[in-house]
């Protein structure tokens, strides 16, 4: 490579392979979200314990199950505009120091009202480090797999969910409930050590900031030591082209701007309706199959599976990097509908009630875990991290929605299969939005002419 040579940085992560730097940072946030998920779902599994130490009616979890997705979209919304102002670490490191330190505290809550606040600081912490991982991420990866290697990462969320539950399954009979926040404290302020040391800036917001050539060749060098011939990175982004060239602004004006608005209301319909299922049923199933008849250990176990049926996002990222993402995860949510209402046909049989809870947590956290992918792909860099986190913080309040429409329906005395049957609808609503995403999108095609940020000699 002469070197004289002029280089896109998009492209140059194209041409070589997948690094092992570009797997650290990979692993690094595969962690963050793994925790990010532990720390969300722990909540829902230790509830039962805390029914019984502090003697409280199943009413009032309500207000606990639901403060840490406050904070998580409180989190999400004012976090993607500081990082595309501020940088993708200096936010995500802030942020898991946020939800750790929390979390730890609220191991030692002696009320309802102690952990309700401690729940919402955790979820601030939790809610600004997921869109930041899925951003640094994808500003890592090349093109051919954006959406493999983002799906792969957000994985580590349902994984996450699911190994609390197993853990709690396990911990709280030896040491109680407190045990679990703890772990989920402790382990999360270890990591942010790693993150301090180790974690890069992403290249693509060095770029849209005009940081030297010398710093971003200092970064690419450890992708290839070809980097170290390149006199001029510069950042193109062609498939954007047509949006760059309409909107002159950054984070919120380009997420809200008329030539990206529809497709953001779609994507926050979509992921809004997915966590209205995801937290309703994470947070309740252990207590809907306890008053089904299950014992609580049985139940606890069952409703880990939900979330450990995640990992079907990799073949979705494959998938997406392939063919249409739109169309595909809209499948995927179809598919969600109907498998949550035969969880409601299968009371009372607990081989088909798992094979149940599986099958849905497969198709449902499958979908859901693309969503971040999508909304990546979706915005260019200058907006990419606000997009995200915004998409994920109004997602939130379906969150929020969801445990407390659970509430409401078993404070009417629905039954267990008509509980259900009103999850599912969610699952089509999503599916919906998503298809008119692909026909209210910007162009969909490279379009011609570019725009470019360049970092000078």
């Amino acid at each position: 490579m002469p070197a004289t040579s002029r280089v896109d940085v998009q492209t140059f992560l194209d041409e070589h392979p997948f690094s092992p730097f570009q797997w650290l940072i990979f692993g690094l946030c595969f962690v963050i979200v793994l925790l990010d998920g532990f720390d969300t779902a722990a909540i829902g599994f230790i509830a039962p314990s805390l029914l019984k130490e502090w003697g409280v009616e199943k009413s009032a979890l309500g207000p606990v199950l639901s403060a840490a997705l406050f904070g998580l979209a409180a989190g999400a919304l004012f976090s993607g505009p500081l990082a595309d102002r501020l940088g993708r670490k200096v936010v995500l490191v802030g942020s898991v120091l946020v939800f750790s330190i929390a979390c730890l505290a609220s191991a030692f809550a002696t009320n309802l009202t102690e952990l309700t606040v401690l729940r919402c600081v955790t979820g601030i912490g939790l809610g600004a480090a997921m869109p930041n991982a899925v951003t640094l991420l994808s500003e890592y990866c090349p093109q051919r797999l954006r959406a493999t290697m983002t799906n792969l990462m957000f994985c580590g969320f349902p994984l996450g969910a699911a190994f609390g539950g197993f853990l709690a399954a396990w911990m709280i009979p030896q040491w109680g409930w407190r045990s679990v926040l703890l772990l989920g404290g402790v382990t999360p302020l270890i990591l942010t050590v790693g993150l301090v040391v180790i974690l890069p800036e992403s290249v693509h917001y060095l770029l849209s900031r005009g940081a030297s050539v010398e710093r971003v060749r200092n970064v690419m060098r450890k992708i290839s030591e070809a980097a170290s011939e390149v006199s001029q990175f510069v950042m193109l982004e062609p498939e954007h082209a047509e949006v760059t060239k309409r909107v002159n602004a950054s984070g919120i004006g380009m997420v809200l701007s008329p030539v990206l608005r529809a497709g953001s209301l779609m994507l926050w319909i979509a992921y809004f309706m997915g966590l209205v299922i995801f937290y309703a049923l994470i947070n309740w199933m252990p207590i809907l199959f306890k008053d089904a008849g299950l014992n609580p250990q049985t139940a606890t176990l069952i409703s880990a599976l939900f979330p450990l049926g995640g990992v079907g996002a990799v073949f979705f990222g494959w998938l997406m990097d392939r063919f249409n993402a739109n169309l595909i995860i809209a499948v995927g949510y179809a598919l969600t509908a109907v498998s949550i209402f035969f969880i409601g046909q299968a009371a009372g049989q607990v081989g088909l009630l798992m094979a149940a809870v599986f099958l849905a947590g497969v198709l449902m956290n499958t979908a859901q875990s693309s969503m971040p992918a999508l909304a990546a792909a979706f915005y260019p860099t200058q907006g990419r991290a606000t997009g995200v986190s915004w998409m994920l913080g109004i997602g939130r309040f379906g969150g929020i929605a969801g445990s407390f429409l659970v509430a409401e329906m078993t404070a009417r005395q629905l039954s267990f299969s008509q509980i259900f049957a009103v999850m599912a609808i969610p699952g089509a609503i999503a599916a919906v939005a998503l298809v008119v995403k692909q026909f209210v999108g910007p162009g969909r095609s490279s379009d011609k002419g570019i725009g470019a940020a360049v970092a000078a000699h």
